[in-house]
């Protein structure tokens, strides 16, 4: 299962504007270049955070192992999701190394880099 239709970073100028324009956010698996965009918009809020996920073939030369790295970080999204704040657009860079990564591992290491960026508010 995929990220909603709303929430997905598709075309690649979407992601060269975030990764020239956005601040830049790192932990030892993941590196996280965020863009806030809603100002854009009228009214503050109204786009939804999107996002893209970068899995290069220095983590895996095997499609399957690349593969399975985004299918977790998409699941981590997907559970961090009603957390985040909307106007956001975000891509995920998977560091090599991350290949023997469990799923518990991203989602905590991308929720202290979302809350790092100030996309998630911290307790």
């Amino acid at each position: 299962m995929g990220l909603p239709q709303e929430h997905r970073l598709k075309r690649r100028q979407d992601f060269q504007k975030v990764y020239k324009q956005g601040g830049r956010y790192s932990s030892p698996h993941l590196i996280i270049r965020t863009l806030f965009e809603a100002y854009l918009e009228n009214s503050i809020g109204s786009q939804p955070s999107c996002f893209g996920i970068s899995v290069s073939q220095k983590v895996s030369k095997k499609a399957v192992g690349r593969n399975r790295l985004k299918r977790l970080i998409r699941k981590a999204i997907r559970q961090l999701l009603p957390e985040i704040a909307p106007g956001w657009k975000v891509v995920i860079v998977v560091r090599a190394g991350s290949l023997e990564c469990k799923y518990e591992h991203f989602l905590r290491e991308l929720k202290q880099l979302l809350i790092k960026a100030e996309i998630i508010h911290g307790h």
